[in-house]
């Protein structure tokens, strides 16, 4: 099981069937601001669905990348996951997200700093992808303090409810990573 702990307050731990109600609970508190960045939310309406893709998360990780909880003070506070790993390219990409009441904290920034790190020192990979809406400056901002390079920007590459959003591309290489 994966499990990072990044500080005495913060800890990455693999998600876990068990912490649904807790995760769904966080996602329903800050519904209307996740939703303006992630076409997620609007099908997560019960505990239920969250169990769902916990449990289709874990099976799909079996060697394909994974969810992660990030815990403050022993609250879930939100999500970063490895999306597919391609192993012959030796990449990925993350995606996450944070609970409104604990942004301004840097929770983020250690978290994604820890998944990279390990992948490219602990999983050997070469390259890690974080992809952010053009407007979405608070999640844009993790990869630029991480050191990311700004490879471009994709147009109109996401739907999200009722119209397409521009994604900023960021990249980060093994050999250009010093945290």
């Amino acid at each position: 099981m994966f499990k990072f702990c990044i500080d005495e307050e913060t800890e990455l731990k693999l998600l876990e069937v068990e912490h649904a109600e807790e995760l769904f609970a966080l996602t329903d508190s800050c519904r209307n601001y996740l939703r303006e960045w992630l076409p997620w939310v609007d099908g997560t309406k019960t505990v239920e669905d969250t169990k769902s893709f916990i449990e289709s998360s874990l099976k799909f990780s079996a060697n394909d990348g994974f969810p992660v909880g990030i815990w403050y003070k022993g609250r879930i506070a939100g999500c970063i996951a490895y999306h597919t790993i391609d192993w012959d390219n030796r990449s990925t990409s993350i995606g996450y997200w944070l609970g409104e009441n604990f942004q301004k904290r840097g929770l983020m920034t250690k978290a994604c700093g820890a998944m990279v790190h390990y992948a490219l020192d602990e999983l050997n990979l070469n390259r890690v992808e974080i992809r952010c809406g053009v407007g979405n400056f608070k999640s844009r901002a993790v990869p630029e303090r991480l050191g990311f390079t700004n490879e471009g920007t994709l147009r109109e590459s996401q739907w999200l409810y009722d119209h397409f959003v521009d994604l900023v591309v960021y990249g980060m290489l093994a050999r250009d990573w010093q945290i």
